[in-house]
């Protein structure tokens, strides 16, 4: 396994992250027993970042994680969420003090653990800025002082946000999702060079762009315009008739990323788990990687609207059309 700095905060973690959301069902149903056979492998081969959240089968990934973590808590770094706990938007956020209070407390009791090491800000395009750096963020490092949280984040899918409030305020970690893919490389063009010039841990998630870049294809609800999803399978039939596997191709991609702590995998058997840590020691077939470039190009950089309409980026495109 190869590691990286997470930033400032003196944490060293895999380049291949262990996402969890699946561990809560969100890709559909798993096996238990194998979805916590899958933590332990990751463990055993090495992968010591593992990323969760409240929202996540409405707590239920932070309680089989935090089942599959007992005795084995020392040996990982353990990042959840707060601020968000359901899917719908009109409900399903309290950013409040109160609420990041109360959500931190409920997630240490499901994660059997005292501390969280990296505690992130979940979805705040969904929030109004000013919300978020001068109650939300204030209230983390509150609990930081406390000894219950050693690194505050933010996580969303607008850049231009993240990059604001990673400006209005000090934060130790950013995760973007689906911004740095063979789909999808704006990341580069507005967060990196920020996170980079601030000394901020940078976390890719949705390395396979939620599932998009995957033989079985997205789930339903993927956001993403049917122009885009119907590329993925293009390029999915493409990597097939060069004997390789679009997702291999896709976590090679994320992974050479330079300036990027981790790339987050949702993962739930030892298959995937054994699969993707095999993709942390190849690189991509340049003459394969530069056809799938060429196939996707038309619907390169595409990206949706989410959160609040002032935390829109620039150019986003309305969901599933």
């Amino acid at each position: 396994m190869i590691f990286r700095q997470l930033g400032k905060t003196g944490l060293h973690i895999s380049i291949l992250g262990f996402g969890a959301a699946a561990l809560g069902n969100e890709y559909g149903e798993i096996d238990t027993k194998e979805g916590e056979r899958a933590v332990h492998r990751a463990i055993d081969l090495g992968i010591n970042y593992f990323d969760t959240a409240p929202l996540y089968g409405f707590h239920l990934a932070e309680e089989r994680l935090g089942r599959a973590l007992i005795g084995k808590r020392n040996h990982i770094i353990l990042a959840t969420k707060a601020g968000r706990h359901a899917h719908d938007p009109a409900s399903g956020f309290d950013f409040s003090s109160i609420g990041i209070i109360r959500s931190v407390e409920a997630s240490l009791k499901r994660l059997r653990t005292e501390y969280i090491d990296v505690l992130q800000a979940h979805d705040i395009e969904f929030a109004p800025a000013d919300l978020i750096v001068n109650e939300t963020i204030p209230t983390m490092r509150r609990l930081q002082r406390q000894g219950k949280v050693r690194c505050v984040g933010i996580t969303a899918y607008p850049l231009g946000m993240l990059a604001r409030v990673a400006k209005a305020t000090t934060v130790d970690t950013i995760l973007t999702y689906c911004r740095y893919n063979l789909f999808d490389t704006s990341m580069d063009d507005v967060l990196s060079p920020v996170a980079k010039q601030l000394g901020i841990g940078l976390i890719n998630a949705s390395a396979l762009h939620m599932g998009l870049l995957t033989n079985a294809g997205p789930p339903h609800w993927h956001p993403a315009p049917q122009q885009v999803l119907a590329k993925g399978r293009q390029v999915s039939a493409l990597c097939r008739e060069h004997g390789a596997d679009i997702s291999q191709v896709a976590l090679q991609f994320a992974l050479a990323h330079p300036d990027v702590a981790t790339a987050l995998v949702g993962m739930s058997t030892t298959v995937e788990v054994e699969r993707n840590v095999r993709a942390v020691s190849q690189r991509p077939n340049p003459l394969l990687l530069a056809e799938i470039k060429t196939m996707i190009e038309p619907v390169a950089d595409i990206w949706w609207k989410e959160g609040l309409q002032e935390n829109h980026d620039p150019d986003s495109v309305d969901q599933y059309c």
